[in-house]
C-alpha cells in the first residue's frame, strides 16, 4: 500500500490513481516511435502526488508554457506517458475568460482523454480571479486550477502580474483568497518563482500565504525573475520551501532536461513532485522516459530515437495541430516554431531547416522528410538545455512597485491583456 502525503499527513493511498500502472501505450505515431525505458538513476521512494481529489502518478507534471501545450501538444505527451502524470494548459487570463474572448475559449477545450483536466490561470485583479474561477466551476471547464505567479516576460512583470505580484504580500493574499474561496471541490495551486531578484525574495512569504489560503501545493522554479532562464536553477531553495512548507506538497521546477534529472532533484531537495517545462520542447517523449523512472523495472538507459522516429512525431505533431486549429496550413504555420527544438543536435543543413520553417502544408513537411537522412542515430548532446537560455536582466515593474511590499499601488485596467496563451 503506497504512502501518500495529504496536506502535510502521510495516509494510506486507498483510491484508485487517474491512470492505472500498465505498460505505457504505444503512441499513435506508430510503433516505431521514440521508445522510454529506465534512466540510468534509481528513482527515489517517491508516493504518488495528490492535488486535492486527483491522484497523480509518477509525481510528474507538464509545465504550462504560453503557446506550446495547447492540446495538441499534451496529447503527444500523454500518449508517450501512458496517459499518467499531470498535463497543465497554456496560460489563461482571467479577464479575457470572464469576458468569453473567442481565442481564449479556444485554448481552454481539452480533449475528451483528458482527466483530470487542468488550466493555469492568469490575473492580478482579485475580483476578477473570482469571477473566473466560479466560471469554471459553474460551466464545469476543468478540474484543477493552477494560478501563474511565475511568468517574467516584460509584459506582464510591467503591469504587476506574474512573478512581480508575489512581492505584494496583501496582493497575492487577496487573490488566493478569492480563487479558493470560488473554487467550491476544486483544487487551487500556485507556480512560482523565487522572487523578483536576489535582494527581493518572496518564495517562502508566498509559501507560507498559499498554506494560509488553502491552496493544495505549490510549486518553485528555481530562479528569479532577473535571471529569466539564465544560469542554473536552485534546487536549495526547492529543499528550502519544502522545510518551511510542510502543510502541503511542494514540487520543484528548473533544469530538468532528461528524467535522470526528475529523479536527482526529488533526492536533492525532498520535494514531492517536479514540474517539467523546457525539458520537453521537441521531445515529448521525455514523459514515457519520466514514467519509466519512478516505476518498478530494470535499469537501463533511456531509449534514444533515430531521427526517422523523430519526424514521424514532429508530423504528428502538425497533423494534431491542423485538426485542432480546423485548418491544415495553420497548424503546419504554427508547428514551425518547434521545428529547432526537434532537430536540435542532428546534421541538418541550414537549407533544410529553413525549408521546414517555412513549410505550409504536410505534403511539404513530408517532402523536406523524405530529402533528409533519417538513419541519424540520436545526438547525446541532444539531452541539454533547450528552449530559452537567455541571461538575466532587469525587471520591467510598475513604478514605486519595490517601495512597500504591503502597499499596492493601483492597478489599471489594462493590467490583464484581453486575450490568453502569452
Amino acid at each position: 500500500m503506497r504512502r501518500v502525503r495529504d496536506n502535510g499527513r502521510m495516509t494510506a493511498d486507498t483510491t484508485a490513481p487517474v491512470t492505472d500502472t500498465r505498460t505505457p501505450a504505444v503512441p499513435a505515431t506508430g510503433t516505431d516511435s521514440p521508445a522510454a525505458g529506465a534512466p540510468a538513476a534509481t528513482a527515489p521512494a517517491a508516493g504518488a502526488l495528490r492535488i486535492g481529489p486527483h491522484t497523480v502518478w509518477p509525481p510528474v507534471v507538464l509545465a504550462p508554457m504560453a503557446g506550446i501545450t495547447n492540446a495538441p501538444f499534451r496529447t503527444l505527451c500523454r500518449e508517450f506517458s501512458g496517459g499518467k502524470g499531470l498535463f497543465v494548459s497554456e496560460m489563461i487570463t482571467t479577464r479575457a475568460l470572464v469576458e468569453r474572448n473567442e481565442k481564449t475559449m479556444h485554448l481552454i477545450h481539452f480533449d475528451a482523454t483528458e482527466t483530470p483536466r487542468s488550466i493555469q490561470l492568469y490575473g492580478v485583479d482579485p475580483v476578477t480571479v473570482g469571477k473566473a474561477v466560479r466560471m469554471i466551476v459553474d460551466e464545469d471547464l476543468a478540474d484543477h486550477i493552477d494560478l501563474n505567479f511565475g511568468c517574467p516576460v516584460p509584459k506582464v512583470t510591467r503591469k504587476g502580474g506574474g512573478s512581480a505580484l508575489p512581492f505584494k504580500r496583501n496582493l497575492l493574499r487577496s487573490i488566493l483568497r478569492e480563487a479558493v474561496g470560488n473554487a467550491g471541490d476544486l483544487p487551487v495551486t500556485i507556480k512560482m518563482r523565487k522572487g523578483i531578484d536576489d535582494d527581493h525574495l518572496t518564495y517562502l512569504d508566498a509559501g507560507r500565504i498559499a498554506v494560509e489560503e488553502g491552496v493544495t501545493a505549490v510549486a518553485l522554479h528555481g530562479r528569479t525573475a532577473a535571471q529569466h532562464y539564465g544560469g542554473t536553477a536552485d534546487w536549495d531553495a526547492i529543499a528550502r520551501l519544502r522545510d518551511h512548507v510542510t502543510e502541503i506538497p511542494v514540487l520543484g521546477n528548473g533544469d530538468i532536461w532528461c528524467a535522470d534529472d526528475a529523479v536527482r532533484m526529488m533526492r536533492a531537495t525532498g520535494c514531492d513532485g517536479v514540474v517539467v517545462g523546457r525539458g520537453c520542447l521537441g521531445r515529448p517523449w521525455l514523459f514515457g522516459d519520466l514514467v519509466a523512472a519512478f516505476e518498478e523495472g530494470g535499469p537501463g538507459a533511456p531509449a534514444a530515437p533515430d531521427f526517422g522516429q523523430v519526424t514521424r512525431v514532429m508530423r504528428r505533431h502538425a497533423e494534431l495541430l491542423g485538426e485542432w486549429i480546423g485548418d491544415e496550413a495553420r497548424g503546419v504555420i504554427d508547428f514551425r516554431k518547434h521545428v529547432p527544438w526537434y532537430t536540435k543536435g542532428f546534421s541538418v543543413g541550414s537549407d533544410a531547416r529553413r525549408a521546414l520553417a517555412t513549410a505550409s502544408s504536410l505534403a511539404e513537411l513530408d517532402e523536406q522528410f523524405a530529402a533528409l537522412d533519417l538513419t541519424q542515430p540520436w545526438p547525446a548532446h541532444a539531452d541539454g538545455p533547450r528552449g530559452r537560455t537567455a541571461p538575466g536582466k532587469r525587471v520591467v515593474l510598475p513604478d514605486g512597485w519595490l517601495n512597500d511590499p504591503y502597499e499596492c499601488a493601483a492597478l489599471t485596467e489594462d493590467a490583464e491583456s484581453d486575450t490568453s496563451g502569452g
